[in-house]
């Protein structure tokens, strides 16, 4: 029988073998926290703990799907956003750390009481949430194309703001016009649209590639803007006259998206992530 330091041990190992030691490590605490109900400190000091039949078939199975590239997230069924867990899956992309910079600079931006918030493609939920949670006196809704990830998106809102927020959450095309033709106004539009490039796919890692969904992550190279543009054009007509439009853009894009977006009369603030890259935008309408 093993023990629990000889299977971390081995975890490490073979993971070296994809990810760099860092990764490795961090992948191989979150397995053994989350399968044994211990912190890395309990870790430590556990180590010649006996691993059962059972829970060593449970390492082997886990082990087995990261070693053919499956992000750790979906294998466990759960990622942190802003310190919440969420449900992730194959339909919902994995929440990154530059979507919470983006969360974090709309919560620190005054929002008056009662606002209106839409956000649009909202996957697992966490921006729609997050939102909601900083601010409970707003109204935040969210579409997605996708039922399943609105699905997992409504048994989020369920599990951190209660059961009656799901209700939030709904089956929508935003490149619908009909739907934006019926569209009430808004205080915030807030969109974490795709934006990759295929031509990027090659410099982009095998376990996105392979595993999250793609229709949330790609465009054509010669649309970059393929859901930008029309939530700006429609934004004019269903946003209030104070209101904004917060967007995760593509960071090669940044002045292009400026651009675009003056042209279409807005005034436009960019931001860069910690990372230094442009990553986000609010824009304004010229009143």
């Amino acid at each position: 029988m093993n023990q629990l330091y000889s299977e971390i041990h081995r975890f490490k190992a073979l993971l070296g073998n994809l990810y760099d030691a860092g990764e490795a490590a961090s992948i191989t605490n979150l397995v053994f926290e989350e399968l044994f109900d211990l912190s890395i400190h309990q870790l430590r000091i556990s180590g010649e703990r006996k691993i059962s039949e059972e829970e060593h078939a449970q390492l082997d199975e886990i082990l087995h799907r990261l070693l053919k590239g499956e992000p750790i997230q979906y294998i466990l069924g759960f990622a942190w956003f802003m310190g919440a867990r969420y449900r992730v899956n194959s339909s919902t992309l994995i929440p990154r750390p530059e979507t919470e910079e983006l969360v974090a600079w709309l919560v620190n931006h005054p929002i008056k009481q009662g606002a209106r918030i839409l956000d649009l493609g909202t996957g697992s939920g966490c921006i729609a949430i997050e939102l909601q949670k900083k601010h409970p006196y707003a109204e935040v809704f969210a579409i997605d194309k996708s039922e399943m990830a609105i699905n997992t998106a409504r048994m989020n809102a369920i599990d951190i703001l209660g059961e009656s927020k799901k209700d939030h959450f709904f089956v929508q095309d935003m490149l619908d016009q009909n739907w934006w033709n019926s569209l009430e106004k808004f205080d915030i539009i807030v969109s974490n649209p795709p934006y990759v490039l295929e031509e990027e796919k090659q410099e982009m890692e095998a376990h996105v590639l392979e595993h999250e969904p793609a229709e949330a992550l790609f465009v054509p190279n010669d649309d970059p803007f393929q859901f930008y543009r029309p939530i700006a054009e429609n934004a004019k007509n269903s946003l209030n006259e104070s209101g904004s439009l917060y967007f995760e853009i593509n960071a090669k894009l940044g002045n292009e998206m400026r651009d675009m977006l003056e042209l279409l009369g807005y005034h436009v603030e960019m931001r860069q992530d910690m990372q230094g890259l442009n990553r986000m935008i609010r824009a304004e309408l010229r009143r």
